[in-house]
């Protein structure tokens, strides 16, 4: 299991601005039975935990003073919307004896013929799954071969993907998750040269004169 140290942490809410400034990041851990402990995890080490673990991987994380890790799922990230850097991390601290849901990422390997060879686009109608399964059996990710996608009519629905037996996946069978589009037809518009008939444009003319004509009014016998 992945292991993650972190400290308890005393500052809450304003003052956690001043662990930020030291490369830390303010977090919660909480879960069914747990109290909840704020701690701070190392900035540079968060990220190299996140890029292996995600978010549907088990992290063992090591509190400094405590005797045991707690199993924990990286169940929330805050980032900064200017910096774009994080600013604070909910851990859930999961029971290995029950079933939890977590969004796993698809991975898409291999080539397709109907992409290669025939110029079409891939499709991707899922980036991630959400699946249920006991924490310690939640996939790091799901690799989805595009292999057998050889002609615009073959698709892999979710019915088709290779799991292990204790992990459910909670979409449809029936659900598309990637597919080939055939290329988009772009057709020229050739500049074609109107010809009008030589009467029509005699009727208009007329038309024309004759809604331009004002009737004079009559003069009045005496």
């Amino acid at each position: 299991m992945i292991k993650l140290n972190a400290k308890i942490r005393k500052e809450i809410g304003r003052k956690t601005d001043a662990i930020k400034k030291a490369g830390k990041i303010p977090a919660v851990v909480y879960g069914p039975g747990v109290k909840n402990v704020s701690v701070e995890i190392d900035y540079r080490e968060f990220q190299k935990i996140f890029k292996e673990a995600g978010e549907s991987s088990l992290v063992s994380l090591r509190v400094q003073g405590e005797k045991e890790e707690r199993p924990v799922l990286i169940h929330e990230i805050q980032k900064d919307p200017v910096l774009d850097k994080i600013i604070h991390i909910d851990f859930f601290q999961a029971s290995l004896k029950e079933e939890v849901e977590a969004n796993v990422p698809l991975v898409f390997e291999g080539v397709s013929l109907a992409v290669k060879e025939l110029g079409g686009t891939l499709v991707k109608h899922f980036s991630e799954l959400e699946v249920k399964a006991l924490p310690q059996n939640l996939p790091h990710e799901i690799k989805i071969s595009i292999d057998g996608l050889k002609t615009f009519e073959d698709h892999i629905l979710v019915k088709d993907l290779i799991l292990p037996k204790e992990v459910k996946i909670i979409a449809k069978p029936d659900e598309i998750v990637v597919s080939v589009s055939r290329p988009a037809k772009v057709e020229e518009e050739l500049a074609v040269p109107v010809e009008e008939k030589v009467e029509d444009v005699e009727k208009i003319e007329k038309e024309k004169k004759t809604e331009e004509v004002v009737e004079e009014p009559k003069e009045e016998k005496k």
